[in-house]
C-alpha cells in the first residue's frame, strides 16, 4: 500500500517539524512583527503631534500617580521645580547616532512636591572611554519643557553603582526611575522626562527618533510566506511519494538491495573462491602433471622429438 510511508519515523518527524515551524510562523513569528509595526506607527504619530501641539502642565497630561504608556509618551510638558544634583546618575554604554555616549539623569523636585526624573541630554566619552567634565544644572527654581518617556527595563535588574572605574560617580546601566530612586532613597514618580533643546541644564539634547515605517511589516509578511511555502512543500512532497517511483520506495529498494544477510555475504565470497580455484587448475601448462597423473605414467609415455 502506497501510504504506508507516512508510518515511517523519518517521514513522521519531517512532518511535525514543517507543521512546528509552520505553526511558529503564523502565531508567534508574524505576530510579533506586526506587534513591532503597531508600535512604530504610535510612536511615529506621537512624535509628529508632539511636533506642533504646545507643551501641556505635567499633571494636565499625566495625573499624579499615573505611570507613561503609549499615549502619553513622547508628549511635551512643562514642569517647574529645582534640580537635585546631588542625587545626579549617569546612564552608561549608550549609543547616540550610531556613537557612544553616556546620559546624564538629574531628579527634579516640582514646585507641588512631586519628584520626577530629568533626562537632560549627553555626553560623548573623552579619549579614555569616562564621563567628560559637564555643567551643573542650574539652581533654584526654573520651568522646563521636557517629553515624557517610559522607563527602560534591565533584565538584570542591576542598581546604580559607584567604584574606582567611575571616580566616585553613580552609573546606571539603563534610564530609569526605579534605579535613580533606589540609589537617592527619593520617591521619584514612574517614567523619565527628556529635555528638549534651549531648556534649563540640557546638554547635549537627544535626538528624536527617525520616524519611517521601518522593515517591521514586510518582516510580518515574510514569515506568512515562509510558513505557507513550508505547508506547500509537504504537500507536494506527500503527492510525490505517493506516486509510483517516489524518492523514500526508491531508497527504500536501493537500501533493500544494499543489505545482505552475514550468510548471504560468506556464500558469495565461497562462490568467488572456487570460481578462481576452478581457473586456476583448468589452464596447467604441457609436461605437469595433473590432479592424477603419476610420475610413472609420464614414463612409460614415448619420448617426444624436436
Amino acid at each position: 500500500m502506497r501510504l504506508k510511508f507516512l508510518l515511517r519515523p523519518s517521514w513522521l518527524a519531517l512532518v511535525v517539524g514543517v507543521l512546528a515551524f509552520a505553526f511558529a510562523c503564523f502565531t508567534l513569528l508574524s505576530p510579533w512583527q506586526f506587534s513591532r509595526n503597531d508600535q512604530r506607527e504610535a510612536q511615529n504619530r506621537a512624535i509628529e503631534a508632539s511636533l506642533t501641539a504646545d507643551p501641556r502642565p505635567l499633571n494636565d497630561v499625566l495625573p499624579r500617580g499615573a505611570t507613561p504608556d503609549v499615549n502619553t509618551e513622547w508628549s511635551r510638558v512643562e514642569i517647574t521645580g529645582t534640580y537635585l544634583p546631588e542625587q545626579e546618575v549617569v546612564a552608561r554604554l549608550r549609543t547616540v547616532q550610531g556613537q557612544p555616549a553616556f546620559e546624564v539623569l538629574t531628579p527634579f523636585r516640582t514646585t507641588d512636591g512631586q519628584i520626577v526624573l530629568v533626562d537632560r541630554g549627553y555626553l560623548q566619552p573623552d579619549s579614555r572611554t569616562e564621563v567628560p567634565p559637564y555643567a551643573a544644572p542650574p539652581a533654584g527654581t526654573v520651568t522646563i519643557v521636557a517629553r515624557i518617556r517610559e522607563d527602560e527595563n534591565d533584565p538584570k535588574n542591576r542598581d546604580a553603582f559607584a567604584d574606582a572605574s567611575t571616580h566616585g560617580k553613580l552609573q546606571s546601566y539603563t534610564v530609569d526611575s526605579r534605579v535613580v530612586a533606589r540609589s537617592s532613597g527619593l520617591d521619584i514618580r514612574s517614567g523619565y522626562f527628556q529635555l528638549d533643546s534651549d531648556q534649563p541644564g540640557v546638554l547635549n539634547p537627544l535626538p528624536l527618533p527617525q520616524t519611517d515605517a521601518g522593515p517591521f511589516f514586510s518582516y510580518a509578511l515574510q514569515w506568512i510566506a515562509f510558513g505557507v511555502m513550508a505547508i506547500a512543500g509537504l504537500l507536494y512532497f506527500t503527492i510525490r511519494e505517493m506516486k509510483p517511483g517516489g524518492v523514500l520506495n526508491e531508497m527504500a529498494e536501493k537500501n533493500k538491495r544494499k543489505r545482505r544477510s552475514v550468510a548471504e555475504i560468506l556464500a558469495e565470497d565461497e562462490a568467488a573462491a572456487r570460481s578462481a580455484s576452478v581457473e586456476g587448475g583448468g589452464g596447467r601448462r604441457a609436461g605437469e602433471a595433473g590432479p592424477s597423473e603419476t610420475a610413472a605414467d609420464r614414463a612409460d609415455q614415448p619420448a617426444q622429438r624436436n
